[in-house]
Formats: C-alpha cells, structure tokens, sequence
C-alpha cells in the first residue's frame, strides 16, 4: 500500500531547551525552556503533549461517529507527558484523561481504546512508552 501523505509539518529549532522553534509558516513562534527552569518558555513535554491531546480528539470524533454517536461538546483530554530519568538515561511516560460528559463509562471506554488504536500520537507510542487511557 502506498503511503500518501497528507500533511508535513516543518520545524526549525536552535539552543535546545534553552532556545526557540519556530514553524515554517510562522504560525508557531516559541522560545523553549527546561521544565522547572523559571525561565519563559514551553518545553517539550508539553509540545507533545498538546499534539498528542489535539490528535486524540480528532481520533475520539472518528471512533463516535463510526458508533452513531455525537462526541459530547465538552470532550476534552488532559494530557499528561513525563520526562523519567533512571540509570542516567532519559525516558517519557503519559497519561492521557478523557472527559467525555454525558457519556456512559462503556460507550466512554470503547470510544477511548478506539481512539487509542487509531490516533497517530498513540501509534507511534505504542510499545515505546507506558501510557495509561482514563477516563475521568
């Protein structure tokens, strides 16, 4: 099967954590900073955890409506990303938190492990990370 691509986003990043990224559209202009550093900045953590979160709504949008169902208004995911370090290495970890109001805890919980399987963000964890999918 051919791969067709839809969509190529385009980063330039200089300094690291300490530094900036802007995209090639100039749609996203950000200085970088390590978390806990005080200085301003996003970090990386929290870039991925933006997309990923993004990511995963579209993801809950497609799983509902192949259910019948309308996503609830106030869907939104909590997207937890942490930087680990253990025997000097560096690793993540994530928790993603799933409101979805006025649904059933298993509509919520099919409609999540669905998202999970498809979403692009997931897939590429997938097996990488630990990850854990509540809904809260």
């Amino acid at each position: 099967m051919e791969t067709k691509i839809l969509y190529t986003g385009k980063t330039h990043t200089t300094g690291g954590r300490k530094g900036a990224s802007k995209s090639s559209d100039e749609q996203l202009n950000i200085k970088l900073s390590a978390p806990g550093s005080g200085r301003p900045g996003t970090n990386p953590e929290q870039l991925f955890a933006a997309g990923w979160s993004a990511c995963f709504i579209g993801a809950l949008g497609i799983a509902a409506s192949k259910n019948g169902i309308k996503l609830p208004a106030g869907t939104a995911v909590d997207a937890e990303v942490d930087l680990c370090a253990a025997d000097g290495e560096y690793s993540l970890q994530a928790r993603l938190n799933i409101s979805l109001p006025g649904l059933d805890l298993e509509t919520a919980q099919e409609l999540a492990a669905r998202a999970h399987q498809t979403c692009p963000y997931s897939k590429m964890s997938r097996g990488n990370i630990n990850v854990e999918i509540n809904i809260v």
